[in-house]
């Protein structure tokens, strides 16, 4: 079994959460790669999994966070 791990995902009830562009600044300058994560990002992820490409994928988990390494 796999498990994907979502990161900061823009989805309306998470921009409710950032509502000042410095807050959202804040959370991308803790990303390595400095851009928003949206919900297509993270359903790819699923669709590359559940793939006959990802056959040998087994037991890991696969974060979808933008390199995230905020505190």
């Amino acid at each position: 079994m796999n498990t994907v791990i979502p990161g900061a995902v823009r989805t309306p009830r998470q921009m409710k959460l950032w509502q000042s562009p410095d807050s959202e600044a804040k959370l991308i300058a803790q990303q390595c790669l400095h851009e928003r994560i949206d919900p297509e990002h993270v359903a790819r992820m699923v669709l590359f999994l559940a793939s006959d490409d990802a056959a040998r994928c087994t037991a890991r988990d696969y974060y979808v966070d933008a390199g995230w390494f905020g505190t």
